[in-house]
């Protein structure tokens, strides 16, 4: 008996990575790409040009032939400077010679810490909404990803109970990211306490993303790897692009006990090698010189915040107070259309782009995220649009 052709197409494809579905943010930016005259509160990416000071060190780095692989880990001094960070700021200390690795931004970071921690059918618990690669991350890694949906009455902060019902006996890991993205929410530190007691109960790798923790608005950054019993259990992720501005040098890194480290070492060697060497140098300039950079940056945030929550509630699309990363998720239940047709009627309509908040798991239905990394006039000039489209409806 033959075989169809599309039958054996079908066939050459692995069977747990049927299940991905394209990114959502991805799909709906085409559109926008084909559009002239759009203000885009969508891709988020802080609008700051990398400081230069990091700039001039990339150029110091290409000028001067700097331009040979780097040790796996990555540069040692860049290592060593990444471990008195997390030390300084977050109170938890590593080794940079075995418990710290440079990645290609935290993105890789995240994949190779699921892939090193998971074994197929392990279940990998996350909380929803969330950046559209986590359950895409844990699926790629032969696991099973369990949404823990978020709810705006708790700010979006994860809720204890919620976690105890989903653990299971094959649970493996819990996934954090706070701040968050897209919700913008944080959690205090008698918050992760708790979460902290369930993990260590029920013997839970945590992984926490944390590459928005220095935009944090209100209160002080918590890391859970900071808890009582929690470093030995705990895999840190961070990078620079976010508080640095350094979206496209793509340099992140994980923390983690030897073992773990260890084997994402591994993963990495055999995948990617090393970071890009003028990249890792410019990160190290980031640390050592940029940092007076954060604070500015953050500070700018935090006034475009304000003013575009402000201009949200004013119109009807309740928002909740975001206290971390740069955006905004207000709500637009009351307006009759789901997450998808809202965004795509107020692009159509006003050239205004926002993300669905569908992109984001099932946790997102009913609101939409939008990025304030914008410049201030662009801000302003999208709340007009967007009442013009409310008061059309």
């Amino acid at each position: 008996m033959s075989v169809s052709r599309s039958a054996r197409s079908k066939n050459r494809v692995a069977k747990h990575l049927l299940q991905l579905k394209p990114s959502g943010i991805r799909r709906f930016f085409e559109l926008v790409n084909s559009m002239d005259g759009v203000i885009s509160l969508g891709i988020g990416e802080p609008d700051f040009v990398t400081p230069w000071t990091i700039r001039e060190s990339g150029i110091f780095s290409i000028e001067h032939g700097h331009t040979s692989y780097t040790s796996n880990a990555g540069i040692p001094a860049l290592r060593k400077a990444i471990c008195e960070y997390v030390s300084s700021d977050y109170g938890v200390d590593y080794d940079y010679n075995v418990e710290c690795l440079v990645t290609v931004g935290v993105s890789e970071a995240l994949d190779i810490a699921i892939r090193a921690i998971t074994n197929p059918g392990d279940e990998i618990i996350y909380t929803s909404p969330c950046f559209v690669s986590y359950p895409a991350e844990i699926i790629m890694a032969n696991g099973t990803p369990v949404p823990l949906v978020t709810d705006v009455s708790d700010g979006f902060a994860l809720n204890p109970d919620k976690l105890r019902k989903l653990i299971t006996p094959r649970t493996r890991a819990l996934l954090l990211n706070f701040p968050c993205n897209p919700t913008g929410a944080v959690m205090t530190r008698e918050q992760l306490m708790e979460v902290a007691a369930i993990a260590k109960k029920h013997d839970l790798i945590v992984i926490t993303d944390e590459i928005y923790s220095e935009l944090t608005y209100d209160g002080v950054h918590v890391s859970i790897a900071s808890l009582p019993g929690m470093r030995e259990r705990t895999i840190f992720l961070h990078g620079f692009s976010k508080a640095f501005a350094m979206t496209g040098w793509r340099v992140g890194y994980a923390c983690a006990p030897i073992d773990i480290i260890s084997t994402m070492a591994k993963l990495h060697q055999y995948s990617i090698m090393c970071a890009a060497t003028v990249a890792q140098e410019a990160a190290l300039e980031a640390l050592k010189n940029g940092r007076y950079a954060v604070d500015e940056m953050r500070n700018s945030y935090r006034e475009r915040r304000d003013i575009l929550v402000a201009g949200f509630n004013s119109m009807g699309m309740d928002c909740i107070i975001p206290h971390g990363a740069f955006y905004a998720f207000p709500s637009i239940a009351r307006f009759g259309m789901d997450s998808e047709t809202f965004a795509t009627e107020l692009l159509r309509r006003e050239k205004v782009a926002v993300v669905p908040g569908s992109a984001f798991g099932g946790g997102g239905e009913g609101f939409v995220r939008c990025c304030y990394a914008t410049a201030m006039d662009e801000l302003q000039e999208a709340l007009v649009r967007i009442k013009r489209f409310l008061t059309s409806l």
